[in-house]
């Protein structure tokens, strides 16, 4: 008869032995290679995207590799969307706007005037608030993978001379987004389209008069800060609406582990956006040394706010997929103001 001494020492030993076993955990023979391209330069994808590829490549360990590509080393931003849909790249960073996606939700992309005062503000309106719902959908239809949302810094001007009023805008050449160009036409500004990589030069030959394309973290990073003596506090939106995409078939293609990861890592990203930026944008406008501040008074700058509803209005009125997003923004700022400090005060 098996004695409890004999069955617990058996028992020890055998667990001994299959502890002692050593376990081999082999890479696949071919591992899965994606080519993926930012819309940021070197410098700037140092900090937003960089560090989040470089983490999925050592967590993949060797099933999947990531190899990125800064702002146009593979195609023109422009370009970005049209090569992720045919397969050229496989993954993408970018806003909507930047990349010409062809969907109903591409003027949300980027900065959105006055749409949001916060970082927080993108997460909590597409994980909270239905946006990632609509987007996943949007993507769907042409045939690319919407992986995640998330925020970057608040849309700035940076410029030559000083702008302490509306009509110091009249006529500036600047560099910007589609949408936020479109806005900002209301007030003078004549917005210009040229590579990411050209726009330090432009600044010195004198084909720009400024920049409203981020933050002072993003001025001083890139190396704007070299070329632009003003920065204007007031802002065209709180935060900046980027976003990872996939190609829809390279996407399907990866096992559901891998899928995971992958979403994972860049969800890490976007957190370390937040903060990065949160930090940056505090600590350069008080301890920044090349850029000097001016501000629009706020009685002036309340027109800007009254044009950007009117601007939401004439989005909606487009289709009935703006007009829901648009509701959404809408809704979730009369929340915000409702609550009270610390969500909206004036």
């Amino acid at each position: 008869m098996t004695t409890r001494r004999s069955f617990l020492t058996k028992g020890a030993i055998a667990g001994a032995a299959t502890l002692a076993a050593p376990v081999v955990a082999r890479a696949q023979d071919a591992p899965i290679k994606w080519r993926m391209q930012t819309y940021a330069g070197s410098a700037l994808g140092e900090q937003v995207v960089k560090p989040a590829v470089d983490m999925f490549n050592r967590i993949a360990a060797g099933q999947m590799e990531i190899e990125l590509f800064y702002a146009d080393q593979l195609v023109p931003t422009a370009e970005l969307f049209r090569a992720m849909q045919s397969g050229t790249i496989d993954c993408v960073q970018s806003d909507d706007d930047s990349m010409a996606s062809p969907t109903e939700v591409t003027v949300f992309g980027g900065y959105f005037p006055l749409g949001l005062r916060y970082s927080l503000d993108v997460p909590a309106l597409f994980n909270k608030y239905g946006l990632k719902a609509i987007w996943e959908e949007e993507y769907a239809k042409v045939g690319v993978k919407h992986i995640s949302a998330g925020a970057w810094d608040p849309c700035h001007f940076a410029t030559k001379d000083p702008i302490n009023s509306l009509a110091d805008l009249q006529g500036k050449r600047v560099f910007t987004f589609p949408t936020a160009g479109r806005f900002l036409t209301r007030f003078g500004v004549v917005p210009v389209t040229l590579p990411w990589e050209d726009i330090e030069v432009a600044m010195q030959t004198g084909e720009l008069d400024g920049i409203a394309w981020s933050g002072i973290t993003e001025v001083y990073t890139v190396g704007w800060s070299n070329v632009t003596n003003y920065f204007l506090t007031n802002n065209i939106s709180g935060a900046w609406i980027g976003h990872f995409f996939a190609n829809m078939d390279r996407w399907n293609e990866l096992p559901p582990h891998l899928q995971e990861l992958v979403a994972v890592c860049f969800e890490q990203s976007h957190y370390y956006r937040q903060h990065w930026y949160w930090a940056g944008e505090a600590d350069l406008r008080v301890n920044g040394p090349k850029l000097q501040l001016t501000t629009i008074p706020d009685a002036e700058w309340a027109t800007v706010e009254t044009a950007a509803q009117e601007f939401w209005d004439e989005i909606a009125a487009e289709s009935e997929t703006k007009a829901k997003v648009v509701a959404i923004i809408k809704q979730y700022n009369d929340v915000q103001v409702k609550a009270g400090r610390p969500y909206r005060y004036t």
